[in-house]
């Protein structure tokens, strides 16, 4: 009956035939039935690349400037002088070794994984295991670094990792539904033109489908390719 209450009031608020601007969008989530939890934000979108025709991929970084309101726990694969580093700026994990070892017996208790690049000999173990899950560190996302101390810093200040899948479709969240209109439109426009700008060379014509936001309890709602700035 709950389910079906909340069903009505999305169909009330939502316009179906309607491609929204980002605004726009934010607003009618923001005007849905309350939950006991702060939804998350995410934005989807379909692109016009067939992975089974081609080997191109679309993924990139992006740092949302207001944060991603999610605390994420940090894993820093590292030996040495590096360990004392990532220990100081942050990291919840650390460790070589004894780290690698601990996630091939199944322990995967962490949202991202920094690796320096003398431990990815080691980490090779580890691909059938963080591949998956999305979590195997990587020199374009910059968890593959020298600089540990900066890449626990650019993750702990919003910084995420976008991905295209074999449905070639990309998911990333922008924020908190707790956040303020402004924040979320600011950092949703981050991340759509972080995508565009990780359209490959090979994408003749549309490179978007399409594209929608939604909440984690919320309505999907289809935002206009042409005009979502507005």
């Amino acid at each position: 009956m709950a389910l079906s209450k909340r069903k009505k009031e999305f169909e009330n608020l939502v316009d179906k035939k309607k491609a929204y601007t980002l605004r726009e969008a934010i607003e009618v989530l923001k005007q849905a039935p309350k939950t006991k939890f702060d939804q998350t934000v995410e934005i989807s979108f379909k692109v016009n690349v067939d992975i089974k025709e081609t080997s191109v991929s679309v993924r990139g970084t992006v740092s949302l400037p207001h944060g991603t309101g999610k605390t994420r726990r940090i894993a820093v694969f590292c030996k040495g002088e590096d360990e004392r580093k990532a220990k100081a700026a942050g990291a919840d994990f650390v460790g070589a070794d004894d780290l690698v070892k601990k996630v091939t017996e199944g322990w995967c208790d962490f949202d991202v994984a920094i690796a320096t690049p003398d431990m990815m000999k080691d980490m090779g173990r580890l691909g059938k295991v963080l591949g998956p899950r999305g979590l195997m560190p990587n020199p374009k996302a910059g968890t593959v670094t020298t600089d540990v101390e900066k890449a626990i810093q650019e993750v702990k200040k919003g910084k995420i990792e976008f991905k295209m899948d074999k449905q070639s479709n990309i998911h990333a969240m922008i924020g908190k539904l707790s956040f303020d209109t402004k924040s979320l439109i600011e950092n949703g426009t981050e991340l759509i033109e972080s995508v565009e700008r990780a359209r490959p060379h090979t994408v003749k014509g549309i490179f978007m489908k399409n594209m929608s936001i939604s909440s984690t309890m919320g309505p999907g709602l289809r935002l206009d390719l042409a005009n979502w700035r507005k």
